[in-house]
């Protein structure tokens, strides 16, 4: 099977359950981050803004999403806590979603890093 190019022909691989949870993670983030481009990194999905924010999939079973970084699930451990995590993912189940006001919260974080770091580059 071909690597999908996109995200959409990513979320066409899945089953409905995880392409509909993936679905709505993809639409929190993009409302979070609307500077955000789409993109497909390490062949997941992808949103980066001055580099990659965040990326999710689907695993076998569990959903996941990934902050691409060690410092936002331990910054926001406490929100977490009812999740499966390590340093950089966020597993959840299809029927049990993150919550989209913390999605929104981790993606602005996110972005927040990527901006101060870039400031850092200059």
């Amino acid at each position: 099977m071909a690597k999908p190019k996109n995200i959409d022909e990513y979320l066409a691989t899945l089953n409905p359950d995880q392409r509909g949870a993936l679905q709505k993670l993809r639409q929190t983030i993009k409302a979070a981050a609307p500077k955000a481009e789409e993109c497909m990194s390490y062949s997941l999905p992808a949103f980066r803004q001055d580099g990659v924010l965040v990326c999710f999939r689907a695993a076998a079973n569990h959903c996941a999403l990934h902050p691409m970084n060690g410092t936002i699930v331990d910054q926001f451990k406490k929100a977490l806590k009812k999740y499966s995590t390590s340093k950089g993912t966020i597993r959840f189940q299809p029927d049990q979603p993150l919550p989209a006001t913390l999605v929104r919260k981790l993606v602005k974080a996110r972005v927040a890093e990527n901006q101060l770091r870039k400031a850092k580059r200059k």
